[in-house]
């Protein structure tokens, strides 16, 4: 049973999802694909120059006093970042080529909370490396760092949010099940269910 999560790292409701997710799938014994991808160039498709969010200043603002009830909800601490939407190609460059290691929830975590929690940059070595530091030796952490900005892993970011494209996502978070698109954070439980044998996630967990 697996789902992947299709995620930007400068989405509000990504960071929602993000921080629910693992404990959920755990106890449904559902293995995450972690799938970070970029929503510029899905925005960009759509004739959007911007997030909808700024966009739509209406919509905009509806968002973040719903942020602030979602993440009351979810009991998660919350701060409306400074700078939105805040760039994230290197988060997403690391996150893309160790997607399959081990700490990469914690890693994925840690950046939103960067954003989301404490108002801080993310597109910059100094964060990374804060970050990595806490979950790996110096050593690997300086690699990883150097091995996100090889034009290999800019390619795969590249094409990573190309293959989005592909799948009909349209916006962060998604969620895809087999051939099922679930497209929000009000829409994790169900993707949930679907992946565990089409049972209401609520009677499972």
């Amino acid at each position: 049973m697996t789902i992947d999560f299709w995620f930007e790292f400068g989405s509000p409701y990504s960071y929602l999802s993000s921080m629910r997710l693992p404990a959920l799938a755990h106890r449904a014994g559902i293995q995450i694909n972690w799938r970070p991808f970029l929503l510029g160039p899905i925005f960009q498709q759509q004739g959007w120059h911007n997030s909808p969010f700024l966009v739509y200043p209406a919509k905009g603002a509806y968002m973040w006093t719903d942020m602030a009830r979602e993440a009351g909800k979810y009991h998660l601490p919350f701060r409306r970042p400074g700078d939105f939407p805040r760039r994230a190609i290197l988060p997403s460059r690391i996150a893309l080529a160790n997607g399959n290691a081990r700490w990469i929830g914690d890693f994925v975590q840690a950046v939103m909370q960067l954003n989301f929690v404490h108002d801080r940059d993310i597109d910059n070595e100094a964060a990374m490396r804060e970050i990595l530091l806490q979950l790996l030796p110096a050593a690997s952490a300086e690699d990883i760092l150097q091995s996100a900005q090889g034009d290999a892993v800019k390619q795969r970011l590249r094409a990573q949010t190309a293959t989005a494209q592909d799948l009909g996502i349209f916006g962060a978070p998604s969620f895809i099940v087999g051939d099922e698109l679930f497209w929000g954070n009000d829409r994790l439980e169900d993707a949930l269910a679907l992946a565990h044998s089409h049972t209401y996630i609520g009677e499972t967990l």
